[in-house]
């Protein structure tokens, strides 16, 4: 029976019991007596029970249409506050953030930056997941991914946060012991530290500044699959490998790496903020604003 009852009713029948009149009740919900009266007729149609017993002069509620109505009300109290709710979510940022990035670009970036973000909104708690692997944001139920590198096709909506550089760099006692490279094609002779998760991590092109391409494929003396293990090896002394900016420029200016072929550049990578549904919430979107404003 319940799947044959129009809710709308309902409220056409809180509010007739709140006026305490047809016409009163049609003058607040602006329609017709005689549609309020058609409304009740059906309601208790649909519910089989008589609600109210009227006469020329007044109505009163059976005893059914008392209890119903206490539950109306009810009803009627939950749903606005439930499209409150909604409509705060919208406006405000509030709730949990859930959010999932890789492990280098989450410990490297994310983090200052959510520790700020936690700091202007204090309604707002953060659930930070690190992976290396392409996490189903819908499926694991994420308000939000940060994905670095080059956007697979995806029914997700995304928004680009910023960019990154890749740096070819080494260890300047591996330099001291091999010598360093100054053209791409040094590149080939010696061991690289390969990030195993790309697909194709051995494959480095290198542009000049006049537009010329040069493709190497160094041997991989080893792998990792983090951007970060990379890194150690790399400050290890154990060989050459690219590495994006925002993970390596602060063993650069402490001298502890060397950026190498300055000359040339490698692809450039953008980030992005990935996230499902047609409009993010506002908590989504206030994190994204962070990210944009530090990106300019």
């Amino acid at each position: 029976m319940a799947n044959d009852v129009n809710l709308n009713r309902l409220a056409v029948f809180a509010a007739l019991v709140r006026a305490g009149s047809f016409t009163h009740a049609a003058e607040e919900l602006g329609m017709t007596k005689a549609m309020v009266s058609q409304h009740l007729a059906r309601l208790e149609q649909e519910l089989g029970v008589t609600l109210l017993l009227r006469s020329t002069r007044r109505m009163a509620l059976t005893e059914a249409g008392a209890t119903f109505h206490a539950d109306c009300v009810r009803i009627l109290a939950e749903a606005d506050a439930a499209i409150e709710r909604v409509g705060e979510s919208r406006d405000t940022p509030r709730g949990t953030l859930r959010l999932t990035a890789s492990l280098d670009y989450g410990t490297a970036v994310l983090v200052p930056k959510l520790t700020r973000f936690m700091q202007q909104y204090p309604a707002v708690q953060v659930d930070l997941v690190l992976s290396d692997h392409i996490i189903d944001v819908i499926a694991e139920r994420f308000d939000l991914a940060i994905r670095g590198g080059w956007l697979r096709d995806s029914s997700l909506r995304s928004t680009r946060i910023g960019d990154f550089r890749q740096l070819l760099v080494a260890a300047p006692a591996y330099l001291a012991e091999r010598g360093t490279p100054r053209r791409p094609e040094d590149v080939a002779a010696h061991p690289a530290i390969a990030m195993s998760a790309l697909p194709a991590p051995l494959r480095w092109t290198f542009t000049a500044r006049d537009g010329a391409r040069r493709t190497v494929r160094p041997r991989a003396h080893a792998q990792a699959n983090t951007a970060s293990a990379v890194r150690s090896l790399v400050l290890a002394g154990a060989g050459l490998a690219v590495l994006p900016d925002y993970l390596v420029e602060g063993d650069i200016r402490a001298g502890s790496l060397v950026a190498l072929l300055a000359q040339y550049r490698l692809p450039e990578g953008g980030v992005h903020a990935v996230y499902p549904g047609r409009k993010a919430p506002a908590k989504v979107r206030a994190f994204i604003d962070l990210l944009q404003a530090d990106a300019s």
